[in-house]
């Protein structure tokens, strides 16, 4: 795994050398001159490790609105905190996505498409051209799709935005598609990060599984919009065969030479700045939750962010205070008082030694969140099954991969065995308890939290109650706006795509949040 990645640093060295220019110029974005041959496998990686969780969306907005996380200062830290539109903010995940990872894919599939040796590498890319895109569509709604990435290969420097309807439809085929075509007896493909090397053996397979997986989740989006739809294609994802345990998740494990970049923040400049949200930590202390006790770190007594040293730190879970919503840093004095902590930097943070920490590993799907996904598929009557077995089984997985995460994060048998014990559906809360637990599963992959909050309306949680926000019709924030660089250099197509689905604000529904 550390040689592919060692790897992947050159080769994305020399993919920012030949791209990084390419946004908003036409010359370069059209120039019919290919440069240099890169082999796809290459491509594929750096598209899986630059998709990573990142800072500005993640942390500024999705584990904020979901009550996970947040911070009280403004400034670059301003957005769903204050309820307030920060495109600086959300700049980083669209030209990460377009400029990066969309980019890579499509080159990638451009070189291979036609290849009958590379049938599994090319599903791949369309497997996880779709997870992207996903998380692209999810957060704006109408996104570029058909002629994204195709500045090269077919001189559209200025793409049309699609109606997300269209896109899901689109990624419903190409995951089914895709995931059928994987064959373990066709073309070997050795070096990918995702399962290559991680000891599970035949990485083809579970490729498939996830790319079934991705079916599930996606068709899941639907259920609010399109039941049938939803309901169809959850049946064949898991007729097709989704993930069968943690080591189908789809991670990648980070090492000093490549870093998270969430990690790297709350190590570096914006260390005492994020706290865990007082709602996600009362969850876990009103379920006497033992994942709090991996997860949380109080620096007792600080006064100030210098306080935050090892010597002050305190990791008992009986005594973690989540940091409330509504306040800024100068407004919060009162609440400081209510709660009777020395100041807001003596309130619970995500542990940065250990979920936080630069070495983290970063969770795209998990088998834990499929398994949830399964069990509301039976809920809802589309399959067969056990639902509080698979429910069970969903909250062991989780608990089971802590252990991924550096430090002493491994959850006691004792304590999974306890909690199972106390945790069963109940009848008629199916899907309140179902998607509470991916609540808890999804944590720090803001993307995936905050669209299955959308989807679902699970967790109950309290909105914003910060005044002044630019929230006036809805209680959350449920979607991203465009970055101001679209509104320059491809203005007539975003202002079609604005027209068809509505104002570009944070309040406006994406068509499956209808």
């Amino acid at each position: 795994m550390k040689n592919i990645i060692r790897y992947i640093t050159e080769i994305f060295l020399v993919l920012t050398l030949i791209w990084s220019c390419d946004d908003g110029f036409d010359d370069l974005n059209t120039d019919k001159v290919r440069l240099v041959t890169i082999d796809p496998t290459y491509q594929l990686n750096t598209a899986i490790i630059q998709g990573a969780p990142g800072y500005g969306d993640n942390l500024t907005y999705q584990v904020t609105i979901v009550r996970q996380m947040i911070t009280p200062f403004a400034g670059v830290g301003t957005g769903a905190n204050l309820n307030q539109d920060n495109r600086a903010a959300t700049l980083e995940l669209w030209n990460n996505g377009y400029q990066t990872t969309i980019k890579n894919l499509i080159d990638g599939i451009a070189s291979i498409k036609d290849d009958p040796e590379k049938t599994n590498l090319l599903s791949m890319l369309r497997i996880w051209r779709a997870h992207q895109f996903m998380i692209l569509t999810d957060t704006y709604g109408d996104v570029p799709y058909f002629e994204a990435g195709q500045g090269f290969l077919e001189q559209i420097p200025f793409p049309t935005y699609t109606p997300q309807e269209q896109i899901y439809d689109d990624l419903l085929k190409e995951l089914e598609e895709a995931s059928a075509v994987l064959d373990p007896n066709k073309d070997a493909v050795n070096q990918e990060v995702m399962y290559a090397g991680s000891g599970i053996g035949d990485n083809i397979s579970a490729w498939k599984r996830l790319g079934n997986s991705l079916l599930l989740r996606a068709a899941m989006r639907l259920v609010k919009v399109n039941p049938a739809k939803a309901q169809e294609y959850a049946i064949k994802a898991i007729s097709a065969g989704i993930m069968t345990s943690n080591l189908d998740n789809a991670l990648v494990r980070h090492d000093a030479s490549f870093r998270n970049e969430m990690g790297t923040n709350l190590n570096g400049g914006q260390a005492p700045f994020y706290y865990l949200d007082k709602e996600f930590v009362d969850f876990m202390h009103n379920n006497d939750d033992p994942r709090l006790n991996a997860i949380a770190v109080r620096y007792v007594g600080s006064d100030s962010e210098g306080g935050q040293i090892p010597d002050n730190a305190n990791r008992d879970p009986d005594i973690q205070i989540g940091m409330p919503q509504g306040f800024d840093n100068t407004t919060i004095a009162p609440q400081i008082a209510e709660d009777g902590v020395a100041s807001l930097f003596d309130y619970s943070q995500l542990d940065r030694t250990r979920l936080g920490a630069p070495e983290a590993p970063s969770f795209y799907v998990t088998y834990s969140e499929t398994l949830l996904l399964y069990a509301e598929a039976i809920v809802r009557g589309w399959v067969t099954g056990d639902a509080n077995a698979i429910y069970q089984d969903a909250i062991r997985a989780n608990m089971e991969q802590f252990s991924d995460w550096p430090g002493d994060t491994t959850i006691p048998e004792a304590s999974i065995i306890d909690y199972l014990s106390r945790h069963t559906l109940t009848p008629g809360m199916e899907l309140e308890e179902i998607n509470n637990q991916y609540w808890v599963s999804s944590f720090l992959n803001g993307s995936e939290s905050w669209a299955n909050f959308r989807r679902t309306g699970y967790p109950v949680v309290l909105p914003n109650p910060y005044p002044g926000g630019e929230l006036n019709t809805e209680d959350f924030i449920r979607r991203l706006t465009y970055p101001d660089s679209e509104n320059t250099v491809n203005n007539t197509n975003l202002s079609e795509a604005i027209s068809r689905q509505g104002p570009d604000n944070l309040e406006t529904r994406v068509w499956w949040d209808q």
